[in-house]
């Protein structure tokens, strides 16, 4: 009995404990959130290693960046290209034919001596050493998040006789020394995956890598399963690294032995690796008589690597702070909710746009990650339930980043020391006191960074202050730019949309393989054509994962027929144009109005003339085409779009009367709109513009007055079976039951004048000048009431009037009959030749070519094939 009272007695002794632990605790951090709130920005007395930094090449404000200027003494100007930009092409154009990295016999094994270098003279000495050998590998450490941009933080180099761990903190504005080394034609660098170490190196000390060998790109071209180091680590070297240290905080001094077993080992190994992959890369030789087909292989891991030195760091400037950010994270919410009201949308909405605003701004003044400063988890939280106390943001941030899953940000302060410092800008964001967003702007800059700023100045944020020009200004270059930064906000998002909606959903290029029956790669494809090919029992699977086919047929042709590389490499989705991977768009380079009308054997199943752009490339693109198909009208005479067309049952009563030829008929396209307006809107329309619609669609009849039937045929001319489905089912009009009272000119009501439901339509074509030249007559069938009508022979009813379709038919045509199939040959290479000038195309695939012939010959089991074809229709018949 006396136990069980000593055990109930400890219990609640313990329970009282706990209780009082909990109070005392919850206590003393409101007592901290509330000094902190009220003290000075903690940066005043944390000392981040970036701190010491004296000269930095990419700052935080909203200026671009500023590349390496050869020959220019104050490197004060901004360039765009490339300041080693004709070595790097040299070496595109004649690569170095010698790869061999590594002696027999090195010593590559795990826990080999290092050289720590953290002083200028070591660093001078490093570069002495590395202007002496052929190669050297390299590696890089970053670190991003307590960095708004990121930057370096280690650098690793090996040579065939040591390793070198560079202090990049400690010697950052040193680090120039290095330059000549990366820069050096001569001497190959090697890298695992180099697309963004190329750009950090460029970011933060101007270093550019020139000749450069990516093991990455070299097991693109062997078909690697994987392409990861640690995997190359583990099948080549038998050593397991721990990728998960990729994360640990790179800047603090010294580092663990861990971390630097494991910053070692990711460069010490490259070159073995590199010479590894050399090797199977020569053994890869096709049966040739050139000797020059032995290096294939070589030579294309080389010029896909040597392609990546090209690209140049650049920072992702908004036309507004956070607007992207904004962006997102309303686009996933929203479309998550679609019950919120219109009221609350548009609240939380305004708000999250000033909270990512509040956060960009902050994070460039305290060079900090935008996740440490703010989640999008908070910013979603505190948007939601706007807080109106201190207190109560302080709950909600917490909650809120007690669901966020990134490992990396799991063991920092919620709320971080940036909110902790300044809760009450957030206090006051809450308070409606700020209606215009630019305003946020210039109340953060004026508070933190101005005349007796609560931040502290440095390198990073100095800038962002002097380019602001509060002091000269004070808002006024912000309140006259306010109109241009909303329609640039407004432009990005119809840009963000249409990639959304527009943007290919899944990857275009599969690169799966076929081989022939005697084993030489035939071509790369995508599954669904594996698939046919299996279906029909045409092939065997001998790979699965890429998939690959191996035909038990001989085909009709093989790539070394046409002397082309292009089918037979693998293509990378991505923009050909700039390299964007995050979206992309297929692009026709021979517009389809011209293309359509290719004989089939010129066009069937060829990919070389589709490629992948980004949106902006596309758009530049698509403008240079519409510019170049203009000169093609004036060059051969022939109107982009049918000028002008007339019914035929009225085409009597014109031509008969002494109505000039210029003055008769209408524009399709004019016709439709018109046409559409009055059957839509026509009743409550204003009785002015009502009646100059009605003359319109009169001109089309010749002038008599119409009915409601009239303006159902009106809308649909020209159009093709396809555009009339789409318009009826968009429009929700229905053109099978119409009633309705005839119109006159004057608006009354008529019951003459009905025609027949299948017409002829005259179209009268004008040159570019606007005037005549000829009038032709082709049968284009009308919208039919229950059933399609048999047309003319000389005419296409896929074929739309409104379109370039009949522009591009009339020039296919006159190719075909002037200069046969060496014109559209001709003409394929101009289009090419057009695409290449307008975007400067860095990314094409291997072996594309403006000279590409384009022409195929069709096998015996193609549903091209013109014999396969006219059995088949004799079978139907």
């Amino acid at each position: 009995m006396e136990d069980r009272v000593d055990i109930k007695l400890a219990f609640t002794t313990l329970a009282c404990f706990a209780a009082i632990s909990f109070l005392l605790s919850s206590q003393y951090i409101k007592q901290r959130r509330r000094k902190l709130a009220l003290s000075s920005c903690y940066l005043k007395t944390e000392i981040k290693p970036q701190d010491t930094f004296k000269r930095v090449l990419a700052d935080n404000s909203y200026s671009p960046f500023k590349h390496l200027k050869l020959n220019d003494l104050n490197n004060e100007t901004a360039s765009d290209c490339h300041p080693y930009g004709e070595e790097i092409a040299a070496l595109l154009e004649k690569p170095n034919m010698e790869f061999s990295f590594v002696k027999e016999n090195g010593n590559y094994k795990t826990g080999n001596p290092y050289v720590w270098v953290d002083t200028e003279a070591q660093l001078r000495d490093l570069a002495d050493e590395l202007s002496k050998v052929r190669v050297f590998a390299v590696d890089t450490e970053q670190h991003s998040i307590r960095s708004f941009l990121g930057f370096t933080a280690l650098i690793q180099i090996s040579t065939e006789k040591e390793d070198y761990l560079v202090d990049t903190i400690a010697l950052h504005d040193e680090m120039g020394i290095l330059r000549p080394a990366f820069a050096n034609p001569h001497i190959c660098k090697v890298f695992h995956g180099a697309d963004n170490d190329v750009l950090w190196l460029q970011r933060d000390f101007h270093v550019y890598v020139v000749n450069l060998f990516d093991t990455s790109k070299a097991c693109e071209v062997l078909s690697k399963p994987q392409k990861s180091l640690a995997y190359l680590l583990e099948a080549y070297c038998g050593v397991a690294t721990n990728k998960l240290l990729q994360r640990e905080d790179w800047r603090q001094r010294p580092l663990s032995e861990e971390m630097v077993e494991y910053a070692q080992t990711d460069a010490h190994f490259l070159l073995y690796i590199a010479d590894s992959l050399i090797a199977e890369l020569k053994e890869q030789v096709v049966d040739s008589a050139s000797l020059d087909d032995n290096f294939h292989f070589v030579l294309e891991a080389s010029r896909r690597s040597n392609t990546t030195c090209l690209q140049l760091y650049s920072k992702e400037l908004e036309a507004f702070p956070g607007e992207s950010a904004a962006s997102s994270i309303l686009s996933r919410q929203l479309n998550g909710q679609p019950g919120i009201s219109e009221t609350a949308s548009e609240k939380f909405q305004d708000i999250v746009r000033k909270l990512c605003s509040w956060r960009d701004l902050m994070a460039r003044v305290h060079d900090e990650s935008l996740k440490y400063v703010l989640s999008d988890q908070a910013i979603i939280a505190l948007a939601s339930k706007v807080p109106s106390l201190e207190t109560e943001i302080y709950e909600v941030l917490s909650q809120a980043d007690l669901h966020t899953d990134s490992l990396s940000f799991s063991s920092f302060p919620s709320p971080s020391p940036v909110v902790s410092s300044h809760i009450d800008d957030l206090y006051c964001l809450f308070q409606d006191n700020i209606n215009n967003s630019e305003d946020i702007f210039l109340k953060i800059l004026q508070k933190h960074l101005g005349t007796n700023g609560s931040c502290p100045l440095s390198v990073y944020n100095y800038s962002l202050l002097a380019k602001s020009k509060i002091k000269a200004t004070n808002g006024s270059v912000f309140k006259q730019n306010a109109l241009k930064n909303v329609r640039l906000a407004g432009r990005k998002a119809s840009r963000e949309l249409f990639v959304q909606k527009f943007s290919c959903k899944s990857p275009v290029y599969h690169n799966c393989r076929i081989y022939a029956s005697d084993g030489r790669l035939l071509c790369y494809c995508d599954r669904r054509k594996l698939e046919w090919y299996l279906r029909r029992d045409l092939a065997k699977l001998v790979e699965e994962n890429p998939p690959a086919i191996m035909l038990l047929f001989e085909p009709k042709g093989r790539p070394e027929d046409e002397d082309n590389d292009f089918y037979i490499q693998s293509k990378k989705n991505i923009c050909v144009g700039c390299g964007e991977r995050s979206h992309y768009l297929r692009y026709r380079i021979i517009p389809s109005c011209y293309r359509i009308h290719f004989p089939e054997h010129l066009k069937s199943h060829r990919s070389h003339d589709i490629v992948l752009l980004c949106v902006d490339c596309h758009e530049i693109a698509h403008a240079s085409a519409e510019k170049h198909k203009r000169q093609i009208a004036a060059e051969f005479g022939i109107p982009l779009f049918v000028q002008k067309v007339v019914d035929p049952k009225e085409s009597e009563l014109v031509f008969d009367s002494t109505m000039n030829l210029e003055d008769s008929g209408v524009s399709p396209l004019q016709l439709r709109t018109a046409a559409m307006a009055l059957l839509r809107h026509g009743p409550r329309m204003p009785p002015k513009r009502r009646e100059e619609l009605i003359q319109i669609v009169m001109k089309y009849y010749g002038g008599r007055e119409i009915s409601q039937k009239d303006l159902e045929r009106a809308l649909l001319v020209g159009m093709s079976p396809h555009e009339r489905r789409k318009l009826e089912k968009k429009k929700g009009l229905s053109f099978r039951h119409s009633t309705g009272c005839a119109l006159d000119s004057k608006g009354g009501n008529s019951d003459k004048n009905r025609v027949s439901e299948t017409r002829e339509i005259s179209v009268l074509d004008t040159d570019v000048n606007g005037e005549s030249i000829s009038l032709s007559n082709g049968t284009v069938d009308s919208y039919c009431l229950g059933s399609e009508q048999t047309l003319g022979p000389g005419h296409n009813s896929k074929l739309s009037l409104l379109g370039h379709g009949p522009h591009g038919k009339r020039v296919v045509d006159y190719l075909l009959r002037e200069h046969r199939e060496d014109g559209i040959r001709q003409f394929c290479q101009r289009w090419r030749q057009v695409f290449v000038e307008s975007i400067r195309p860095r990314f094409l695939p291997a072996g594309w070519d403006v000279m590409h012939s384009g022409r195929r010959d069709f096998g015996e089991y193609s549903v091209y094939n013109p014999a396969k074809r006219a059995s088949e229709m004799d079978a139907a018949l």
